[in-house]
C-alpha cells in the first residue's frame, strides 16, 4: 500500500475522530499523516510493512481491551460500599530497551485507569508503577509482561 493511500486513510480516520469532515480538516489530517509517516519512515520501510502494521494494530486493540477492562474494574472498586483498596508502588523489570519503547510502555500503563507510571530507574532497567490495587503484584507484573510489553516488542523489534 502506498504512503499516499495510507495518508488518505489516516486523514479519514482523523476526520472521524475529530468529528469534522470539512475539506480543511481532511487536508490537515492528510498533511499530519504525511508528516507522521515521514518521521517514522525508518520503522516502516521494507517488505515487513504489512505484518508490522498488523502487529501495531494488535497493540492498539490490546490497549482498547485493557482500557475497557481496567475502567470497569476501577468503576466497580470505587462504587463498592467498602472500598477495600490496597494502593501501592511496585517495581517492574523492563525487557524493552529503547527510550521510545520504554516511553510507549509507560504511557500505555498510565493511560489505563488504576495504574500510573511513576518513574524509570537511571539504568533504564526498572519502571516504577503505582497501582490502585496492589494486592497481587506478581499478577500485575505478569499482565504487563504478557500484554503491553510483549506486543511492543513484537511490533517494534
Amino acid at each position: 500500500m502506498s504512503l499516499y493511500a495510507i495518508s488518505i486513510l489516516m486523514a479519514v480516520i482523523w476526520a472521524t475522530v475529530s468529528g469534522s469532515f470539512t475539506l480543511l480538516n481532511l487536508i490537515f489530517g492528510f498533511v499530519l499523516s504525511l508528516l507522521t509517516l515521514y518521521l517514522l519512515r525508518e520503522r516502516f520501510v521494507g517488505a515487513g510493512y504489512t505484518s508490522r502494521a498488523r502487529r501495531i494494530l494488535s497493540l492498539v486493540l490490546l490497549f482498547l481491551v485493557e482500557l475497557a477492562k481496567s475502567a470497569w474494574k476501577v468503576a466497580t472498586l470505587v462504587l463498592s460500599p467498602n472500598m477495600d483498596l490496597k494502593p501501592g508502588i511496585f517495581a517492574y523489570p523492563l525487557t524493552v530497551k529503547s527510550d521510545w519503547e520504554i516511553s510507549l510502555l509507560a504511557n500505555l500503563i498510565t493511560l489505563t485507569p488504576g495504574t500510573l507510571s511513576v518513574d524509570v530507574s537511571e539504568d533504564r532497567q526498572t519502571l516504577f508503577v503505582h497501582a490502585l490495587d496492589c494486592s497481587d503484584v506478581e499478577a500485575a507484573r505478569r499482565d504487563i509482561a504478557e500484554g503491553f510489553e510483549k506486543k511492543i516488542m513484537e511490533a517494534f523489534a
